[in-house]
């Protein structure tokens, strides 16, 4: 049961579901997650630490880099079905539609170098 209500805490957060919603176009890194929700780089941290401990994200390390995607579920049972699942869900819903517009012209490169 623990592992069922780690998932459904990590999803239990608004800002928890729009980051899968954006993993499920394309991989990230937490500069472009935090310049797609307009949060600072540690709350998106945050988020994805606790969205990868309910095995909902995976991250790799890439040289300098850190990319998140979706899991593939072998993890939890739990986390498979509602990746599954959350697959068909909110995409009519306007703000996920507009943040996931936003993060098709988000760009790390362009991130850094405005910094």
């Amino acid at each position: 049961m623990k592992e069922f209500i780690r998932v459904m805490k990590a999803v239990s957060d608004p800002t928890r579901v729009k980051i899968l919603k954006i993993l499920e176009k394309r991989v990230m890194c937490v500069c472009e997650l935090q310049t797609s929700l307009g949060a600072a780089q540690s709350t998106a941290s945050k988020h994805l630490k606790m969205l990868e401990d309910a095995g909902l994200v995976a991250s790799q390390k890439d040289g300098l880099w850190v990319n998140y995607t979706l899991a593939d579920g072998h993890q939890s049972p739990f986390a498979a079905s509602l990746l599954g699942n959350l697959r068909h869900w909110l995409n009519d819903e306007p703000e996920i539609s507009a943040l996931v517009e936003k993060t098709a012209h988000i760009d790390r490169f362009e991130i850094l170098n405005k910094n």
